[in-house]
């Protein structure tokens, strides 16, 4: 309910909290879910003390309750642990403080984080944090590391020791950050962005050694990993073990499946490199030697050829067949036109035989009617009728003077002719 006031009617600040102490006692008990970041348990007291954040928002509440509620749930609640926690919110009117009366305090189990990050994993994939596109390539050689990582931590050693002993000369930017508890997420967020500043940070490693599903939430948690998705460097992820896969993995550019393995992955051994390029010059020199003598060999073969060494040969082995096909055409050719010329004598002489002018010229002569048409029967011809007769030297004309009268009978009987 709205309390008018004004500047010449104030109220009281007591008469305000109360008025606050009012309106929360109407909202009722709910069920908060936050990590514990501070826990009191004074021995002999009745009440125990809590202090409730939400590190998406990094907003702290207190919390009180009896000891028989806390003890329900003392073997599995410590700090840093996450928890949902049934309580009325209650307003303390003296001190202007609000606070909640725990009346139930449930751990969240690891089955139910677990199910929580397959979740947020869906959603983040969605949107394309993960796709293998945005990965960037490591630099061959980095000349400047950073490194975020627990203050004194083995993972610290281990990663600078590693890469110091493969490569000496490589130089790191370290970042001590916690790496679980409430002030993991928001340092370690801060410390890859104030590495990703830096021009001369070539890659950047975030390294933590093993340890619980809830000693690692914070390398999974939404706001870790959208910053690491917004970085311009490469990031590489070491977190835990192999098995370990926080969703920092995922955004990664690399992932190392131990902080040793980072230093493995990131920085190349000298020695390794040192051997590669021996050998490297090896099969150079060896294939460079054989493709010389391979050269060198058909060179020589080049070179022992007939056609290189006479180059002569070649033509008059060509001037040799061109002469005998030459020859050989002449040959051919004069028999076919000797072949030719036979044929033609028989032919003529066999015009000539069958030629009715060999026939007159033996005494024979023919006889043709003004048309033109032989005279072969007697039948064919009448008195007075005239006739040309043909013979060897010429013609003349005779004229019939009679017709026997078995001209019809077939047999030959000269005629009488007059000239």
């Amino acid at each position: 309910m709205a309390v008018s006031t004004s500047p010449e009617a104030p109220i009281p600040v007591g008469e305000v909290s109360r008025l606050i102490g009012g309106w929360i006692d109407r909202l009722g008990a709910v069920w908060v879910e936050g990590q514990i970041t501070q826990l009191s348990r004074r021995p002999g007291a009745g009440v125990v003390f809590l202090t409730l954040r939400d590190p998406s928002h990094d907003i702290s509440v207190s919390v009180t309750c009896y000891r028989q509620v806390f003890d329900k749930v003392s073997e599995v609640v410590t700090e840093g642990s996450r928890v949902v926690v049934h309580a009325k919110p209650e307003w303390y009117a003296p001190r202007g403080q609000l606070s909640l009366r725990a009346a139930e305090i449930r751990p969240v189990g690891v089955g139910e984080l677990l199910a929580r990050l397959e979740q947020l994993k869906r959603t983040l994939t969605a949107e394309g944090l993960f796709a293998a596109e945005r990965k960037r390539t490591l630099p061959f050689l980095p000349q400047l590391i950073g490194l975020v990582c627990g203050r004194a931590s083995a993972a610290e050693r281990d990663v600078l020791e590693n890469a110091r002993h493969r490569w000496p000369a490589v130089r790191f930017e370290v970042r001590n950050v916690p790496v679980q508890g409430v002030h993991a997420v928001p340092q370690v967020i801060a410390a890859v962005q104030e590495l990703d500043a830096l021009p001369e940070v070539d890659v950047i490693i975030v390294a933590r050694g093993g340890g619980s599903v809830e000693d690692l939430l914070p390398f999974s948690d939404e706001q870790l990993v959208r910053a690491v998705s917004e970085v311009r460097t490469p990031v590489v992820s070491a977190i835990g073990h192999e098995p370990d896969s926080p969703l920092l993995d995922l955004v990664a550019d690399l992932r190392a499946s131990t902080p040793t393995d980072a230093a493995k992955k990131v920085v190349p051994d000298v020695g390794e490199e040192l051997a590669r390029v021996q050998q490297m010059r090896e099969r150079a020199r060896r294939a460079l030697g054989g493709f010389l003598d391979r050269e060198e060999r058909g060179l020589a073969a080049a070179l022992h050829r007939p056609s290189i060494q006479h180059p002569h040969r070649m033509v008059q082995e060509r001037e040799e067949q061109v002469t005998a096909l030459l020859e050989r055409g002449r040959r051919t050719l004069g028999h076919l036109l000797d072949r030719a010329d036979s044929e033609l004598v028989h032919t003529l002489a066999r015009v000539v035989a069958l030629s009715p002018k060999a026939t007159l010229e033996r005494g024979y002569a023919v006889l043709q009617k003004p048309d033109g048409a032989a005279v072969r029967a007697p039948s064919e011809v009448a008195v007075d009728e005239e006739l040309r007769a043909r013979v060897a030297e010429g013609e003349f004309r005779v004229r019939v003077a009679a017709v026997p009268d078995d001209a019809d009978s077939g047999r030959p009987m000269p005629p009488r002719a007059d000239s």
